[in-house]
């Protein structure tokens, strides 16, 4: 009797899968769901400014450096390719003091400033009288300055 049974339930269900089916009531399409809207994009942050180019990464001067021994110590000098001179560097070891000289047409005291990667210093230049356009600051031998413009 089992046996009988397995035969037609197969039949039996073979059947259901050919029948078709009725047709479902059709429902009203949904309306369309609303999204939110994707944020707005950020804006592009600015260009970032080129950076300013500092004292250190200017060109050099063109010129050359050129020293002088004599009877009062030694001179080291800026020789412009113009010719003219616009620095000069005065050791006199009998007053231990360094002259700095730099060109100026004034006839009264100016501010010298000296600065280098780890230093910076004004001093007042005053004018020389005998000489060329020049004014001179005096600096002690020992001053730390002379090392940072080493």
């Amino acid at each position: 009797m089992k046996a009988a049974l397995i035969p037609a339930l197969a039949a039996s269900l073979t059947l259901a899968a050919c029948a078709s089916s009725p047709d479902a009531p059709r429902t009203a399409p949904a309306a369309p769901v609303a999204r939110p809207t994707p944020p707005a994009p950020r804006p592009a942050a600015p260009p970032q400014a080129a950076p300013t180019t500092g004292w250190m990464d200017v060109a050099l001067s063109p010129g050359a450096w050129r020293h002088h021994q004599h009877e009062g110590g030694t001179t080291a000098f800026f020789i412009a390719t113009t010719g003219a001179g616009g620095f000069l560097m005065t050791c006199d070891p009998r007053r231990g003091r360094v002259e700095l000289w730099r060109e100026g047409k004034s006839s009264a005291p100016r501010v010298m400033t000296i600065r280098t990667e780890t230093a910076t210093r004004s001093f007042q230049a005053v004018p020389v009288e005998d000489t060329l356009p020049y004014h001179a600051a005096d600096v002690a031998v020992g001053d730390p300055l002379l090392d940072a413009m080493a």
